[in-house]
């Protein structure tokens, strides 16, 4: 059994169009949903499930809740989200783990891929899409009724080869795929994120906000989805270089966590 890992990023999405052509063989798609995506994810994925529904190529989505309401499911408490952390006296500045890619990516694929048949004895080929200007983050399967693969790597190619890909193919370009709120993303996505001035801007700024104060952090500290360890709405982002944000955005949420 040969299931791609697809965030519905530029890899990923590669990988199934590449699929598409002939170029890979794969059984399915399998897209791990955290609720959380902004809208332009979801009508690319949409499309990516019709053009490879029409090859025959089933896609298929699992989720494991939805993780921005669970966020805040028990007083006093927020998901692991890797947020900033503020500094104190006597506390330095910090980052909260990310638990976030384990359980609403890795998880459910897991499950879904074992309600498949996969076994130790017989594990399915799940098809990664990392490639090779981020190859540091290659990592082998938690469990053992899978074997990664990472096609892109074995065929020398790097986002940008994989954006030609796509232009040489007539398609457009994919959105870039990671939550709403996610604190990886880069002053231009949130400058393009307020410039649309839509609800997915509301909405994380009212996220990062009801973040304060909801550390599991036994002293309180504060925590922001910015870097800068400033309110959303007070962040300059007018500049047109990065503003130290981490530089992680060119890749997507399953690419940057080596599932």
């Amino acid at each position: 059994m040969r299931v791609l890992s697809l965030g519905a990023g530029v890899q990923s999405s590669t990988l199934l169009l590449m699929a598409v052509h002939g170029e890979l063989q794969i059984d399915r798609a399998i897209f791990a949903d955290t609720q959380w995506e902004p809208k332009e994810v979801y009508d690319w994925l949409g499309g990516l499930v019709l053009v490879a529904g029409a090859a025959g190529i089933p896609v298929e989505t699992v989720t494991a809740g939805n993780l921005r309401d669970d966020s805040f499911s028990k007083p006093g408490w927020i998901m692991s989200l890797p947020l900033y952390v503020a500094g104190t006296e006597t506390a330095r500045p910090g980052i909260l783990n990310r638990a976030c890619t384990n359980g609403y990516k890795l998880r459910p694929l897991y499950r879904r891929i074992r309600e498949l048949g996969a076994t130790a004895k017989r594990p399915a080929d799940v098809l990664v899409g990392i490639s090779l200007d981020e190859a540091h983050r290659m990592k082998p399967a938690r469990v053992q009724y899978i074997r990664n693969e990472w096609p892109l790597i074995d065929r020398r190619m790097t986002r940008g080869d994989c954006l030609l890909w796509m232009d040489r193919h007539g398609y457009s370009r994919p959105p870039k795929s990671a939550c709403i709120a996610c604190p990886f993303r880069d002053d231009a996505s949130w400058r393009a994120m307020k410039d649309a001035d839509g609800s997915e801007w509301a909405d994380a700024v009212a996220f990062d906000q009801a973040a304060r104060g909801m550390s599991q952090a036994k002293d309180r500290r504060d925590l922001f989805v910015h870097r800068s360890l400033m309110p959303l709405p007070m962040v300059d982002l007018s500049n047109q270089r990065d503003a130290g944000q981490t530089d992680m955005f060119d890749t997507e949420c399953e690419g940057m966590c080596g599932v």
